[in-house]
């Protein structure tokens, strides 16, 4: 018995090392295993609130036009500029964007100006970022305002005391996967406030796309529910120009008679509500 136990434990002296083998072969799995699971979770990791405002942020931010969308439908889209930069910071975080827009061959003449809060959703709500528009208290000091030098600009303190009426506030969420978009979203059902050419409220639509691609649609209506302002067709799309692209916007298919465009701008923008 004990020659049959010594045979058992001797007979086979790869047995030991076959069984080490086994045993780093498993613990060397279980590392590559938790190692696995850590990645994903760190790159699954959740994106913060503040995430998506500062997305949103960078997104809004720069020099656009609809260039592209005019030269498709010229009876429906100018082709206009679009430029918004940096302009304070909140106590809270909440970025602060000047925003304007001109008609591309008179980009030192805004029609529109407006101040952009950006800051991410109050948690009781459905959505990820929201974007308040707000009027400026002297809108002509801020004229070509992201044009000028940074020591030739109103400072960010003077920027926040120069916050106006609130004017419309869009929540924006996650686009789902598959979509062309980044972000998208609208105002509250009954929008706001507006009573430009006739209009009782007004309504917003913002989507972000990739490649800083933004899309706009702002419209008025009146008590009946009738569109008094802004497109019908669909939104305003706003692309980054090329620096290449330029020279390609002095072109005949952008310079209407200057009669026509005016009673065309009649209608279609706010100016400067």
């Amino acid at each position: 018995m004990v020659t049959g136990l010594g045979s058992g434990s001797g007979s086979d002296p790869n047995s030991d090392s076959n069984g080490w083998g086994r045993a780093r072969g498993l613990a060397l799995k279980s590392l590559v295993l938790i190692g696995g699971v850590l990645l994903v979770k760190r790159l699954t990791k959740s994106t913060t609130r503040w995430d998506h405002a500062k997305i949103v942020t960078q997104s809004l931010t720069g020099e656009k036009f609809s260039k592209e969308q005019a030269s498709r439908d010229p009876d429906n889209y100018f082709n206009i500029r679009m430029l918004t930069c940096p302009a304070a910071e909140m106590v809270d975080g909440s970025k602060v964007l000047y925003f304007e827009q001109a008609f591309w061959r008179t980009p030192q003449k805004p029609f529109r100006q407006r101040f952009y809060m950006v800051k991410p959703c109050p948690k009781e709500l459905k959505c990820d970022v929201e974007v308040g528009s707000y009027a400026i208290r002297d809108a002509e000091e801020y004229k070509n305002f992201c044009d000028r030098s940074k020591d030739q600009r109103p400072l960010p303190e003077e920027v926040i005391g120069d916050i106006a009426e609130h004017l419309t506030t869009i929540h924006l969420k996650r686009c789902d996967r598959g979509k062309r978009c980044l972000y998208e979203g609208s105002t509250p059902p009954g929008g706001f406030p507006n009573s430009w050419n006739g209009a009782t409220y007004c309504t917003s639509e913002l989507a972000i796309l990739k490649n800083n691609e933004i899309h706009t649609w702002d419209r008025g209506y009146d008590d009946g529910g009738n569109q008094v302002w802004g497109v019908k067709e669909g939104p305003y799309e706003f692309k980054p120009a090329p620096a290449s692209s330029v020279s390609e916007l002095f072109s005949p298919l952008n310079l209407p008679p200057l009669q026509s465009m005016e009673k065309r701008i009649e209608g279609s923008f706010v100016l400067q509500v």
